[in-house]
Parts: C-alpha cells; structure tokens; sequence
C-alpha cells in the first residue's frame, strides 16, 4: 500500500498581495520568528545552520519557525547542494518589506548579539547567485 503525501503548496503572488496586516504580525508574534524575519531581512539569505547559530538554538525549532514563515508566504527557500537557503518572498506586498526593513533599522540593540553571532560563524556556507 501507498500513501501519497501532498505537501501544503506556497501562497501565490495574488494570495501574497492580499495579506492583511493582521496576518503578517500573527506570523511575527513569536520572538523567535521575529528575530529570523529580521535577520533574512538584514542578510538576504540564510540557512538553517546560519540561523541556528546566531540564534542559538536547536534546528528543529528553527525549522519549525521556518516552516511556518514560509507557509504564512513572508519567506521561500531554495536549495543549493545540501544547503536550503530562506530569503523574503520576492512577491511580498511593499508596506511589509517596509515593516520589517524599518523593525531592523530601529531596533539594531534587540539583534546586536544575533547578529555578532552570526558574523563570527565559522564556516559559513558559500553562496551562488539565486536564480531570480
């Protein structure tokens, strides 16, 4: 016997531009999630390993978190080898890009340690170009 297993699709880019505000500060309730949304907004693009670190926490939180980013449509992900790599959705509505780029621009001493700690990591994985 065969079970098909149907992954929940991303939101679309009409779905995206119809997100109300009371959905997006909903996904970014969580500290945690906050703090991820803010660091992909300051590096454009981060993996797990980058996000475990600088946050210090354990991976399958961070990949909860993520997951749930990515299906409320604030971030997608690509995969580079074994790395997956989170980034905005190219597709977010303007005025949440703004959010979040004036949340990190006010608020450097909330990320400060976040941020050293993702610095400082050793062996961060090289990136290509993402294919846009």
């Amino acid at each position: 016997m065969f079970v098909l297993i149907k992954s929940k699709p991303a939101k679309e880019a009409s779905t995206l531009h119809a997100m109300s505000p009371t959905e997006v500060f909903k996904c970014l309730a969580e500290e945690t999630r906050a703090r991820i949304a803010l660091l992909v907004t300051l590096e454009q693009e981060l993996c797990v390993c980058e996000l475990t670190s600088a946050l210090e926490e354990a991976q399958p939180k961070i990949s909860r978190h993520l997951a749930l980013l990515r299906g409320c449509g604030l971030l997608e992900d690509r995969r580079n080898g074994q790395w997956v790599y989170y980034r905005l959705h190219p597709q977010l509505p303007e005025w949440v890009t703004d959010i979040l780029k004036q949340a990190l621009d006010n608020n450097a001493e909330w990320l400060r340690q976040d941020v050293q700690r993702l610095w400082q990591m050793r062996d961060r994985p090289g990136r290509k170009p993402a294919c846009d």
